[in-house]
This record gives structure tokens, C-alpha cells and sequence, in this order.
């Protein structure tokens, strides 16, 4: 690849942050494929001192992220424009919001909407809380709304405030921390920070990839009757969403923004028709308005119950898993929602953000979580009968979906959404990748089109190698949860770098227009 880029091209390019990650994918993933039982053994005992004994470490930050956020956003430093004071947002807010939606989880969302509820039905804590129709429905919304969207927000100003407003040409994590790193930023620190950034956006993708896409080939083989196994179809699958991809970022933001917009339409008609036609209209609504309620009540006790003694390992298990599977996510989304929410001020970045993602978020969740819950408990389906028996996640989802009207079309649209999600994704974040890979890039420059390309390849790796070694659900989780261990003291450096250089940004203004408005 290197014969093939200029002179010039070579020379900015970052050798050590571009072929360490390679080496170490191509490493994990043989590791994966030829030890699977051993490399599981060792993750679980990383996960277990990280994830468990030093748990609350997780939760902290995450609920002080939170907080931060509401505080920037109301703040003096919430007038500041990302970018020149009189400019107007490039993209209008539905384009905008599709971007920012799908740049991150989206696909995760859409496979966790369907059937988080009988996770927590299941539960011994939840249950012990009250029954399935106070508690079920609550979780999820708790655990994929506030604090996971707060993670993003934060450093999208930041990082939206380092390219639009510091007009800084170094594209990276470690550049977002110069404002207290000072000149350790370009030393060992800097390095360090970066490596662990790379490092941590590809466990989060090889995380995301492993979790959803065996739905998709329950799909397709309920679909076509197809007889070959998921492990197969799967990988298929990911190869493919890999074109599309590829295809979508080569064609530079348009091609994302298209993408991007296709995706909600196809996402909110799926919410549209279950809630009007799915036979569940009232009881969606109304258990949707008690479970936001009783999050919304509650909120404080959910972000910091730790189990100290243990009795049920709850936040472990979920709670601190969905935290650090968000930090891991930070290393991109946040730097394209940056990137994209040039000309809107930090208030409306962060409270547009709460509003699109968030409320997306939150209604699918209602409608696809209660449209099943509400067959459950009056009678009509025993979902949670057969996750007893099976424990396979992926086929109760399909029965659910054979519960809807016109059940095979609901199937296609479910499948192409993925893919399209799945797309929007990764295409987002192999462009952030990329910039990764360069010393410094220009405001309006783009990376070269191959270094692009093996990004998109490089993040197809590991996820195969994962769904080769038949990685439960558990050690696909504590993946996300060690590699967000080291990018949580990063996000905290991140902010603090913000508000400081953000609050000498402020001072430099001479007569500040902010100040004023």
C-alpha cells in the first residue's frame, strides 16, 4: 500500500498508530481463531479485576459525565459557536441527527429494542424489585439513554471545539488533551493515548460486529430456508456490510449523509407501522410513559447502585458493560459528531443530541420492547418459556417478529436496516480512522482513499476471528469493558481540557459576542 501513496502522502503519514493496531489485530485474531478457550480464560480474569473489582470506577464516570454535560450545555460555555461566530450549521437538523444517530449504535439498538426486556425479566435483582411490568421495561431505557448519549455529546464539543474553533490539524485523542498535557502531548503521553484510543475503537467495533449481525443471518435463513450454518452466514454477511461501507465512505460525506438518512427512514417506518399495526398500540404507550417515568424517578439510585455485597452482580453484568461499551464507542462517533455539527453552538449540539439520539433511542425501545412484553403478559406468546430453554436471543427475535402483520416484510426491513446501520456505522468511523493514521490534516482535507480502505478492512478482522471462536456473550462483553478501563481517565482529561481551553477562549474575546447574547 505504501508504494502506492506520494512522496509527500508518505511522509504524513502516522507509521506507528496506522501498523501497531494492524500488527495487534492480526495478532488477537490469530490468538482467537487458534486458542479460543485460553484467550477466553485470560479475558474473563482481566474483566473480572476491572469490570468487578474496580467497578464503581465506571459508574463514576459515567454518571459525572452526565452531569457535566447539562452543566456545558447551560452554561456560558453552551453559546459557543463551533466555528466562526456567524456561521450556520452545514447540515439541516434531520440530516444532522440521522449522521449523529447512526454514526454510533444504532444497530445494536435496533437488536436490543426487540428483546432486552426478557434479560431483565430474568433477572434475580429486577425481579426482586417488583414484577415484570414495572421493572423490565425500565432498564433498558435507563441503560441506553442518559449517561451513554452524555459520553458522546461531551467529547463531540470537545472535539468540535479542537478542529472548528482551535482550527487544530492533528486529528487525535491526545491533540483534545493538549490544553493540560502542554507539550507532553506530542511525547511518550501523547503516543500512549493514542495507541489506547486505536486499540479501543477497534474493540468496540469487533464488539458491536460480534453481538448483532448472527440476527441478521436468522433472518436470512428464516427468510430462504437456508440450511448452512449461522457461524457462515454471518461472516457472509460482514463482508458484505464491509462493501457497503467501503463503498458509502469512498464517496466522502455525501455518500455518509445519504446513506445516513435512508437509514432513519426505514427506522421510524419499522416503529411507525409496529406501534399503529402490531395490535400492542395501547398498552406500547402506555407502559412506555410509566417505564420512562419511573427511570426519569429513580435515575440517581440506577447510576450509582454497586452491589458492594455482592448479592446479585447486577451493575456488573449490565450496567458497567453498557458504560464501558459506550467509552469504547468514543473514540469515533464523538469526533464525527464533532466534525458534523460545525456551525451549531455547544448548547445546541448537546441538547440536539439528547433530543434526536436520546428520543430515538427511547421510542424504539418503547414501541419494539412493549409490542413483545405486552404478548408476553397477556398470554399471547411466552418469550420468556423459551429463553429458558434455548438462550438464544437471536431466534426468540424472530418469533416476536412473526407476532407483527406482513411478519416476512417486518424481516426485510429489519435486515436492510441493520445492514444500512451497520453501514453508516462503520463508514463513519473507518473516516476517523483514517485520520488517525495521519500527523496532521488539514481542515478541509481528507485522507488518502487506500489508507481509507484498509481501515475498512482492518476493522472486518477481529470480528470474524471473534465469531470464529464462538465468543459467548460474556467474553464479547469484557472486550468493551478492559479497553474502556484506560479511555475512561482519557474521557475525564478530555473534558477537563475543554472547559479550560473553552474558559480562555471566552476571556480572548474582545468585545465577546457570547457574553452578550
Amino acid at each position: 500500500m505504501a508504494n502506492n501513496l506520494k512522496p509527500k502522502e508518505k511522509n504524513k503519514i502516522d507509521w506507528m498508530i496506522t501498523l501497531v493496531p494492524l500488527a495487534l489485530i492480526v495478532g488477537l485474531s490469530v490468538l482467537f481463531f487458534f486458542l479460543p478457550e485460553k484467550s477466553n480464560v485470560v479475558i474473563s480474569e482481566i474483566r473480572s479485576l476491572l469490570g468487578d473489582t474496580m467497578g464503581v470506577y465506571y459508574l463514576i464516570i459515567g454518571l459525572g459525565i452526565f452531569l457535566i454535560s447539562i452543566f456545558i450545555a447551560c452554561s456560558k460555555y453552551g453559546k459557543i459557536v463551533l466555528g466562526g461566530q456567524n456561521e450556520k450549521p452545514k447540515y439541516s437538523f434531520l440530516t444532522w441527527g440521522s449522521m449523529m444517530f447512526t454514526a454510533g449504535l444504532a444497530a445494536d439498538i435496533l437488536f436490543y429494542s426487540f428483546s432486552e426486556w426478557i434479560l431483565y425479566a430474568t433477572d434475580s435483582h429486577v425481579t426482586s424489585l417488583g414484577d415484570i411490568q414495572e421493572w423490565a421495561g425500565v432498564f433498558p431505557l435507563f441503560h441506553w439513554s442518559l449517561i451513554p448519549w452524555g459520553f458522546y455529546l461531551v467529547l463531540a464539543v470537545a472535539f468540535g471545539f479542537m478542529l472548528h474553533v482551535r482550527k487544530r490539524d492533528r486529528q487525535k485523542y491526545s491533540e483534545a488533551c493538549r490544553p493540560i498535557l502542554g507539550k507532553h502531548t506530542d511525547g511518550i503521553l501523547g503516543r500512549i493515548i493514542d495507541l489506547l484510543a486505536v486499540f479501543a475503537l477497534l474493540a468496540g467495533t469487533a464488539t458491536t460486529f460480534s453481538l448483532a449481525t448472527p440476527l441478521m443471518a436468522n433472518i436470512i435463513t428464516e427468510l430462504f430456508g437456508i440450511t448452512i450454518s449461522r457461524n457462515i452466514i454471518t461472516i457472509i454477511i460482514l463482508l458484505a456490510t464491509c462493501a457497503v461501507y467501503t463503498y458509502s465512505l469512498l464517496h466522502g460525506f455525501k455518500g455518509i449523509s445519504i446513506l445516513a438518512k435512508a437509514c432513519i427512514y426505514m427506522f421510524f417506518g419499522l416503529l411507525a407501522y409496529v406501534l399503529l399495526f402490531g395490535g400492542q398500540t395501547r398498552y406500547i404507550i402506555e407502559t412506555g410513559v410509566e417505564s420512562l417515568g419511573t427511570m426519569v424517578k429513580e435515575f440517581f439510585g440506577l447510576a450509582t447502585y454497586s452491589d458492594p455485597m455482592r448479592n446479585n452482580s447486577f451493575p456488573q453484568n449490565w450496567t458497567i458493560f453498557y458504560w464501558a461499551y459506550w467509552m469504547v464507542w468514543c473514540v469515533a462517533a464523538p469526533f464525527f459528531i464533532g466534525t458534523i455539527s460545525r456551525g451549531r453552538t455547544v448548547r445546541q449540539t448537546i441538547l440536539g443530541g439528547y433530543g434526536f439520539g436520546v428520543g430515538s433511542t427511547i421510542l424504539s425501545f418503547i414501541i419494539l420492547g412493549n409490542h413483545s412484553m405486552g404478548l408476553q403478559l397477556s398470554g399471547k406468546a411466552d418469550f420468556i418459556a423459551m429463553y429458558n430453554e434455548t438462550g438464544d436471543l437471536y431466534d426468540i427475535i424472530i418469533e416476536m417478529i412473526k407476532h407483527i402483520p406482513c411478519a416476512p416484510l417486518i424481516l426485510v426491513v429489519v435486515l436492510l436496516t441493520m445492514v444500512a446501520f451497520y453501514a453508516t456505522s462503520f463508514d463513519s468511523i473507518a473516516l476517523i480512522a483514517s485520520c488517525y493514521s495521519y500527523h496532521k490534516l488539514g481542515e478541509n482535507e481528507m485522507p488518502n482513499k487506500l489508507i481509507q480502505f484498509m481501515w475498512c478492512i482492518l476493522l472486518i478482522v477481529l470480528p470474524i476471528a471473534l465469531i470464529f471462536s464462538d465468543s459467548s456473550m460474556s467474553n464479547l462483553q469484557s472486550v468493551s469493558i478492559i479497553a474502556a478501563f484506560p479511555i475512561g481517565a482519557v474521557i475525564v482529561l478530555i473534558t477537563a481540557s475543554f472547559l479550560k481551553d473553552a474558559n480562555n477562549f471566552i476571556k480572548e474575546q474582545k468585545p465577546s459576542k457570547i457574553e452578550k447574547e
